[in-house]
């Protein structure tokens, strides 16, 4: 059965497998370690209300059958277990049925966290990871080779998510099409990582064959995909090469390393490894192939209208089970960057003496001196809203006083998910935030004073209040 199998790419489906078991490992892990203070029954938006006002038919989610706090673990730390199984190859030590089951399941339950996970999980990373993953149950293990219909829909979806991410930039703010925003996004990004700065510093051309090497690659590149090798190999190449200058530029989860796993399933290592031939798979793995691949393309219907539109979407799914999305992101660039500093006081009444203590968050920018981090792929949920927050109170309006709540009454789930907290024996009587314009320090500044970062206050954002206001 010549036409359904690629022999020639087995190594490039072993690196994929392994790779996204890794990265679902780690999207597990993140929702272990951090739904009590977001969405458990005492989170500030707890499942459970969220559940009375959904349906199983609009969030499918084994949590409609029950929710506590331990199941929810259960689940989480099931997703750690089976992903790092996956990631040791143990779908190529059990026939491809189970192999295959394996698979679904791993996707069947983060389906299951994302669609309860409200605003704290509405990235588009989470609906990529589980498209990628329901792609990867019809990719077969060493029982069979692997199947040519799935790696063309892996690389159909590697190609929406470049094509669509250069076809929003070009479409969006001016200042791509000037090739200007990389003069303000690394400063401006969600989350800096600690090479940001300097990547920030560089020179202003530079900065312009960035943004003009951004077009080539997700423009231009996304269509050599599907072209004979090794073309296509090469244009894989390219792209893997710009998802890792944005790994080293920023903190965007698993985004960039998503991304990655899904270019090397393009690429052809057989001149180093040779190929792997396998018996003709089994008729009922054929039909199942085929109809995924049906289904795939009458579900992309949505994806094409929304790239053929001038009012493309960023990141949008058109079903509930997330299996075919479309992607884009930084359509608009900010040219300033905003940041939200709370603050927390034992005095019974603040007044123009107060002492106000500081809390650090792990991921986004605070102390001026503390350079900033390296978290992804691990994914800082509550870091990432902090960021939307300070672009509008909108953002935050369902969970930031369930947050300051918190921090009044020293919920140590919440206090967990920060770097320093700076009343450990007592909680606080008040609690406020302010706003503040940050920017990155010069050379000159940062030689003098040791801070990465200038900041200037803006205004308050929210006045001091106490747990009985």
């Amino acid at each position: 059965m010549e036409w359904f199998t690629a022999p020639e790419l087995w190594p490039a489906r072993t690196v994929f497998q392994r790779g996204l078991a890794v990265l679902y490992c780690v999207a597990f892990l993140s929702a272990a370690l951090q739904f009590r203070a977001l969405i458990g029954e005492r989170g500030m938006l707890p499942v459970p209300a969220y559940l009375r006002r959904t349906t199983p038919l609009r969030s499918p989610s084994l949590f409609h059958w029950r929710y506590s706090d331990r199941l929810f673990a259960t689940v989480a730390w099931t997703g750690v277990v089976l992903a790092a199984a996956l990631a040791a190859g143990a779908g190529d030590a059990v026939p491809l049925a189970v192999a295959m089951a394996l698979w679904l399941l791993l996707w069947g339950l983060y389906l299951s966290i994302v669609n309860v996970g409200q605003t704290w999980y509405g990235f588009g990373w989470e609906s990529l990871l589980l498209e990628t993953g329901f792609l990867a149950v019809f990719l077969g293990n060493d029982d069979v080779a692997p199947p040519l219909l799935v790696l063309l829909l892996l690389r159909w979806l590697l190609f929406r998510v470049e094509f669509g991410a250069g076809l929003i930039k070009i479409r969006g703010d001016a200042c791509w099409r000037k090739l200007t925003c990389l003069c303000h996004h690394h400063e401006t990004q969600p989350m800096p990582g600690p090479l940001s700065w300097f990547f920030h510093r560089l020179p202003r051309p530079l900065h312009r064959v960035e943004a003009a090497a951004n077009h080539v690659v997700q423009l231009g590149v996304p269509l050599l995909l599907f072209v004979p090798q090794p073309v296509a190999s090469i244009a894989a190449g390219l792209m893997i090469a710009t998802q890792l200058w944005l790994v080293l530029s920023g903190n965007f989860a698993w985004l960039n390393w998503l991304t990655i796993v899904l270019a090397a399933s393009v690429l052809d290592l057989s001149a180093l490894t040779g190929e792997h031939p396998r018996p003709d798979p089994p008729l009922w793995y054929v039909v199942l192939v085929v109809a995924l691949t049906a289904l795939v393309l009458v579900r992309s219907r949505g994806p094409v209208r929304n790239l053929l539109s001038r009012d493309q979407a960023m990141n949008r799914s058109y079903d509930p089970f997330h299996l075919v999305n479309t992607y884009g992101a930084f359509g608009t660039v900010g040219r300033v960057r905003d940041e939200i500093v709370v603050e927390g006081t034992s005095d019974p009444v603040p007044g123009p003496d107060t002492e106000w203590r500081e809390y650090g968050f792990k991921g986004k920018p605070g102390d001026p001196r503390r350079l900033p981090r390296q978290f992804a792929p691990y994914h800082l949920r509550l870091d990432w809203l902090m960021w939307f927050a300070a672009l509008s109170p909108g953002y935050a309006r369902e969970w930031f006083g369930p947050f300051v709540e918190r921090l009044l009454a020293g919920d140590r789930d919440t206090l967990r998910l920060l770097a320093h907290n700076p009343f450990p024996d007592a909680p606080p009587v008040h609690v406020r935030a302010r706003l503040y314009r940050y920017r990155f320090s010069t050379w000159r500044e940062l030689r003098a004073t040791g801070a990465w970062w200038q900041r200037r206050l803006l205004r308050e954002y929210l006045p001091p209040v106490r747990l009985r206001d």
